[in-house]
């Protein structure tokens, strides 16, 4: 990666930057979680701030959508994170909107459900002690050899919990997951996203002893009671009760250069002369609006990015909710679905109707692919089919289904990603005025927090002068569901939703 420091932000004397920040609004470029959190800080400031956003709704990948009255979460967003600040932040806006729910999955494998976080005695019986046997030797084989290269995830995995253990409980679901051969993947990924307390932390207390003391998952998270979208649209709300703008289905056509600095942005049929930039866009689109373009090799770089993309098919059904859980996992060859959610567990108010049943089936795929592009209609049965193939539900209880489609979900750690953004970045740090934040925005596989974290720091680079580099945040750190013993300042979900006809209190979008 690029080791450059940031350019340093040429600003003035406090107050004539602020003076020069009046002069024109800062354009924030996408309305996802990072895009808003820098537009209701601007506006907190009393700074013109515009926020575009190309989509009817706000979000991103953590928005929620509505459909009968039936609400789904696009991926499954827990809210929990280990900065402060932006639990402030997520408290300040929505206060006791938050419900404070019980966490709960498992996994499905082999035809059977495994507890998650992975239990001893669960293992034990459901592996059986020849498959059991198998792991641990191969575990302690990986344990005594020479660690070597690890450029790929299947290497980095391997060379940590066995190459038995690999197959068993990573290979086929990450495969799913980003279509291609995990010896494709680089092992960055695998560094980040499973260090620490994971599925194979898990596996190895479960096997081998908690001899690093990893902590338990935790048992509760935060939850907004509408779903994560209910705290995009209060956001909104307030960036707009502030003076700020929020514009949806604008989508960001060109950003216009001169002399370094990007002077306009055009959407929505208008150019809006833009003093500071955030921009949440996905780095291959960045590069495709500017004007002028690009070097040549900044292009290609771009061109080269990978995304996966990611589509819901939500279904509701006569009866009870199929299982407890949150979602599970389905670490299964023979279905494509990646991971099934249960919308009443996370909050009771996403079920309109309570004597159905909600449940989102989630597939990973590539724009463009049969999954992307089968009809609505195609995919419901297809997702009724493995509901029923599972043996969680006859295709008989289905009384109607939803497929939502969300691009570019999950940015690719392939095995040239790096290189490509580090050509971009290096183009990007010659631009005075634009700063890159959020998932997409750095390329970079964070959480809703950390996002947020990004759009913390480029709005102390505005308003404070600060020279934060984006590019570290979470560069490092990892986010770990442990249980920590702290005060939750958040009312808990009553059994049944007695105002589950109430809308969200803010919802302007």
């Amino acid at each position: 990666m690029n080791e450059t420091s940031p350019p340093t932000r040429r600003f003035t004397a406090p107050s004539e930057r602020r003076a020069a920040l009046l002069e024109k609004p800062t354009v924030v470029l996408g309305g996802g979680p990072a895009g808003l959190t820098a537009g209701y800080l601007l506006a907190k400031h009393g700074l013109p701030v515009i926020v575009l956003e190309a989509n009817e709704k706000l979000g991103g990948l953590a928005m929620t959508e509505e459909r009968d009255g039936y609400r789904f979460d696009l991926g499954g967003h827990r809210f929990f994170t280990k900065s402060k600040e932006v639990d402030d932040l997520w408290h300040e806006v929505l206060d006791e909107e938050f419900l404070l729910r019980p966490r709960m999955s498992r996994i499905y494998w082999n035809k059977r459900y495994l507890d998650y976080p992975l239990r001893g005695p669960d293992v034990i019986r459901k592996l059986g002690p020849v498959e059991l046997t198998r792991a641990l030797l191969s575990y302690l084989r990986a344990a005594i050899k020479p660690k070597g290269d690890e450029d790929s995830l299947e290497e980095w995995v391997s060379n940590r919990f066995g190459k038995r253990l690999y197959q068993l409980f990573f290979k086929s679901y990450t495969e799913k997951v980003w279509g291609v051969p995990c010896t494709e993947l680089r092992a960055e990924w695998a560094a980040q996203r499973i260090k620490g307390l994971s599925f194979f932390s898990a596996a190895k207390a479960a096997f081998f002893g908690n001899r690093d003391n990893v902590k338990s998952l935790i048992s509760e998270f935060h939850y907004p009671r509408f779903g994560p979208g209910q705290m995009w649209d209060s956001m909104a709300a307030e960036i707009r009760r502030l003076g700020g703008e929020v514009r949806t289905e604008t989508p960001v056509e060109r950003l216009l250069m001169e002399d370094g600095r990007i002077v306009g942005v055009e959407a929505g049929g208008e150019t809006i002369a833009a003093g500071e930039v955030i921009s949440s866009l996905p780095l291959r689109a960045t590069v495709d609006i500017t004007r002028p373009l690009p070097p040549p090799e900044t292009r290609e770089a771009a061109r080269g990015l990978r995304y996966r993309d990611f589509l819901t098919v939500a279904l509701v059904l006569d009866g009870e909710d199929l299982f407890p859980d949150n979602w599970i996992y389905i670490h299964e060859p023979g279905v494509r679905v990646g991971r099934i959610q249960n919308y009443r567990s996370w909050s009771p108010w996403m079920v309109p109707d309570q004597s159905k049943a909600c449940v989102g089936l989630e597939y990973f795929c590539f724009e463009g692919d049969d999954l992307w592009t089968m009809s609505d209609d195609d995919l419901v049965a297809l997702a009724s089919r493995e509901l029923e193939q599972l043996g969680l539900a006859s295709r008989s209880k289905v009384e109607r289904g939803y497929a939502v489609r969300v691009p570019k979900a999950y940015p690719m750690y392939d095995r040239d990603y790096e290189d490509r953004v580090a050509a971009i970045r290096s183009w990007l740090e010659t631009i005075g005025n634009l700063q890159q934040v959020g998932r997409n925005g750095l390329h970079r596989y964070n959480n809703s927090d950390h996002s947020m974290l990004t759009a913390m720091r480029a709005v102390e680079n505005i308003v404070q002068g600060t020279n934060h580099d984006l590019w570290a945040v979470n560069a490092e750190s990892v986010y770990h569901e442990e249980d920590v013993k702290e005060e939750h300042p958040y009312r808990e979900a009553p059994e049944t939703p007695a105002m589950q006809q109430q809308q969200p209190v803010a919802s302007e979008t």
